[in-house]
């Protein structure tokens, strides 16, 4: 197959941008997108040039790692997909590929497609823990949990956090993600002592780290590898909701180390 990409360039946060063509000619269409990007930057090196920089890391669909921005589709044309699992095959020879990193406000940009999503981090710390002792493993698993809130917590804790929500969403939002991480909790016995106060403090870390406001649109849910609902939104408001109605005001918000 032959592939041309255009692929955005940048040295730093603080340095412009660009996109930069690139044609290669022999791309095997068993290849993953990876493996792609893999091929062009030995080409790269072997001519003296800086190679891409992008993020990747089990390649196995599960650290949530290889975020990138394929023709204007997070994790590319495929459904249900990060981008480590997408294939050549999914493209036609002769086409033009534009490549991307994450475009948010919140996730700034490291070097060409690498974003600092640290952000992510923040929120999560900022749920803090669950005080419940659950003893060993054969303790806990005597706690009862109805089928209904075991099957929708699982579903919510298969958020491996790559951002995508984010990066799909007109206003940049992170409520996806936030509500995935609040909701498995908040069905489960063991999250219920900070409920209430986990999902303020996350929501509240969310707004200070600059994402967008929540307007329905479901970009979000239509491009989650990880086919997260948009229940668990729906989830996180009615905790907020209870949250207000018991006067509980969020904790300070976690500041980033490199801005204290």
């Amino acid at each position: 197959m032959k592939i041309t990409l255009k692929i955005w360039r940048q040295k730093n946060r603080n340095t412009p941008g660009e996109f930069k063509t690139y044609v290669m000619d022999n791309v095997n269409p068993d290849m993953s997108f990876l493996e792609m990007l893999d091929v062009l930057n030995e080409d790269l090196m072997s001519r003296g040039e800086e190679p891409v920089a992008f993020d990747h890391d089990c390649r196995e669909g599960i650290c949530g790692m290889c975020s990138l921005m394929i023709n204007g589709v997070a994790h590319g044309p495929k459904n249900a997909i990060t981008t480590c699992q997408l294939h050549m095959r999914s493209f036609k020879d002769g086409d033009t590929i534009t490549v991307e990193p994450w475009r948010a406000s919140a996730f700034p940009i490291l070097k060409d497609l690498v974003v600092d999503r640290s952000a992510f981090d923040r929120i999560i710390q900022a749920g803090g823990y669950i005080s419940v002792s659950t003893g060993s493993a054969p303790d806990a698993n005597t706690i009862p949990v109805s089928k209904v809130a075991a099957d929708r917590a699982m579903d919510a804790a298969a958020c491996i956090g790559c951002g995508a929500c984010v990066a799909a969403c007109p206003n940049g939002s992170a409520m996806l993600f936030t509500a995935a991480k609040v909701t498995h909790l908040a069905l489960l016995p063991q999250g219920q002592p900070e409920r209430y106060q986990r999902v303020v403090n996350m929501v509240a870390q969310a707004d200070f780290e600059g994402f967008g406001n929540c307007t329905n649109i479901g970009e979000c849910a239509a491009v989650c590898p990880k086919e997260i609902s948009l229940d668990t939104i729906a989830q996180l408001n009615r905790d907020l909701v209870m949250a207000a109605l018991r006067g509980i005001e969020p904790n300070t918000p976690i500041v980033p180390a490199t801005t204290r």
